[in-house]
């Protein structure tokens, strides 16, 4: 049986020093503005996915995953060294989804903001189908209520008892 609490924190770990590393020893041209974003171990603790994020264009991006790969013996020993553990999980770099879903948000929350002006604005000169306040209130009795309780033979020609039966 696997330990995720363990995996977790070496996870987390391996992201810190990985992100620090790349701060402070790598100094290749290629590497971006490069952001680790988040970082996964497998229950045996023999591989790590590395998340990260870049700012630029895709030229950037590019050119920052091959500075990642070409770091990645150095950032792998450097991960060792710091964790500690019996044997040291290989890194995998993978490019983080979560600035294309963010924008895909974005856009969404725009096209829903845009329909709700529509509908506000085509609300705005409109009114209601019936009276603007469509409840009874206690106390009020309707024009169908009044009907009702006059009835279709209130002419006056007599009243009948609880039972129906006609009053003498």
């Amino acid at each position: 049986m696997t330990d995720t609490a363990r995996a977790r924190k070496l996870a987390d770990r391996i992201r810190v020093v990985v992100a620090e590393t790349l701060q402070r020893r790598i100094k290749d041209p290629r590497l971006g503005y490069v952001t680790i974003t988040d970082t996964r171990v497998t229950g045996d603790l023999r591989e790590a996915t590395v998340f990260y994020t870049v700012f630029g264009d895709d030229e950037e991006r590019a050119a920052s995953a091959a500075a990642l790969e070409s770091a990645k013996g150095v950032l792998r020993s450097e991960v060792g060294r710091q964790t500690g553990v019996r044997f040291t999980p290989s890194l995998t770099f993978v490019p983080d989804a979560l600035p294309d879903n963010a924008r895909t948000i974005d856009d969404l929350l725009a096209k829903a903001k845009a329909a709700d002006a529509q509908v506000r604005q085509a609300s705005s000169g409109a009114t209601y189908a019936g009276d603007a306040d469509p409840y009874r209130k206690p106390g009020e009795a309707s024009e169908e209520d009044q009907e009702a309780e006059e009835g279709p033979g209130a002419a006056g020609t007599g009243s009948t008892d609880s039972k129906g039966s006609p009053d003498a």
